[in-house]
């Protein structure tokens, strides 16, 4: 076997410069591994180990599906088996009590439907997986200061005056984007007017790895198993809910948890104080131009109701790399002309959960009489059509 390649910490000039470690910035990375293209990652803040206390928990999680997870490959194996929670069926609810919506795995012929897992997590076993890829430089510690583009390169300076260049520039550095801005690169954006308020509880009664969520007039509350009995539970609500549950003493806010989930569980106790995150819906204008293209919220992001933010950014980071793997020989990597290629294959599918996410927002979080009972009877119909609710669980499945 030969020795392992030992990337050039001194390299400047790259094949790819990515810009944004985060979860898809170093999915994509990884998923570049083994081939003729030599890549840069900027990241300020690298991960660190997260804690395996069985008493700490991350309070963002995120809901894997199958397709993700095999694109995550070493990564996702990596991780320990104590940190992750299958979802064997997911428990939907409207706001009367006959509206309800189930899915199954074992019905699916499936071993599950996916998985929940801690960001931190996910984030440091896929670091863990570069700092040992041979094509790929990690450059830490440091801020862009200007980023700028001729025919032939990228140009990246950084706030202590190094310079990097590259043909091909990925921004994936989130929904605020820095890359997209110095591009300018203009957005759709729309607040929700809502929050995502997050926190951790153990559980008097087994959750059975079922992901619950609730569809309320004033918000939707979803219960994500983790491992034993415990939940990572997402409330998006309006901002004054928001304020109000936030504002709450800590046995206060478990208690309405517990009681909008009409103790599903049994008794709460908090593990993690609840925070809370605003919501819009937002969508890059262009996801490409001459030696750019933009993955995961730095070109879109979604409502968390469908929990499909962070698999449509994996998505876009496997159709990317597809796309670069499978150019010409000697083709340009930042040719515009390929570049498209890759924002052809992934605006449908994403305008598409965007479009399904934003209107089942509006749906459910109305005080609208005639719409109380087109959702609830929505609910029932998709229950009662098995074509319906197997399209929805293949494109789940990825």
């Amino acid at each position: 076997m030969s020795p392992a390649v030992i990337p050039d910490p001194h390299k400047t000039q790259f094949d790819i410069l990515i810009i944004g470690g985060g979860l898809v910035g170093a999915a994509f990375a990884q998923s570049l591994a083994g081939s003729n293209l030599s890549i840069g990652l900027l990241e300020s803040r690298p991960p660190t180990a997260p804690s395996l206390d069985a008493q700490e928990w991350d309070s963002r999680v995120y809901a894997i599906s199958p397709a993700n997870a095999r694109f995550l490959g070493a990564a996702w194996q990596a991780i320990p088996a104590e940190r992750v929670a299958p979802i064997h069926q997911m428990d939907v609810r409207g706001d009367r009590p006959d509206a309800r919506l189930n899915f199954d795995a074992i019905a699916a012929g499936r071993p599950e439907l996916g998985w929940i897992i801690e960001s931190r997590q996910l984030q440091y076993s896929l670091w863990q997986s570069l700092t040992e890829q041979s094509n790929l430089t990690l450059i830490t510690g440091q801020l862009g200061r200007a980023l700028t583009f001729d025919a032939e390169t990228a140009n990246l300076e950084l706030a202590d005056g190094s310079t990097y260049d590259a043909r091909l520039i990925v921004g994936a550095d989130g929904a605020q984007s820095w890359t997209r801005q110095q591009a300018g690169i203009d957005i759709n954006a729309r607040p929700y007017l809502q929050q995502g308020v997050v926190a951790n509880f153990q559980c008097e009664k087994p959750h059975g790895n079922v992901a619950r969520q609730w569809f309320l007039p004033d918000g939707i509350l979803a219960w994500l198993p983790l491992p034993d009995q415990r939940i990572s539970i997402v409330w998006s609500c309006f901002e004054e809910q928001a304020k109000g549950l936030l504002a709450l003493d800590f046995a206060g806010f478990t208690e309405r948890v517990a009681a909008a989930g009409h103790h599903a569980l049994g008794q709460l106790q908090l593990l993690t104080a609840p925070a809370g995150f605003p919501l819009r819906l937002m969508r890059a204008q262009r996801w490409v131009a001459p030696r750019l293209a933009l993955i995961g919220d730095a070109a879109h992001n979604v409502h968390p109701l469908a929990g499909q933010g962070v698999n449509l950014g994996f998505q876009d980071a496997e159709e990317l790399a597809r796309v670069l793997r499978a150019r010409e020989a000697e083709r340009d990597c930042g040719e515009l002309g390929l570049l498209r290629r890759y924002e052809r294959a992934r605006q449908e599918d994403t305008l598409a959960m965007q479009t399904v996410t934003d209107s089942l927002q509006k749906l459910f979080n109305n005080s609208s009489r005639l719409l109380t009972e087109v959702r609830n009877t929505g609910l029932q119909l998709v229950e009662n059509q098995h074509w319906i609710k197997r399209t929805l669980m293949r494109h789940a499945f990825g």
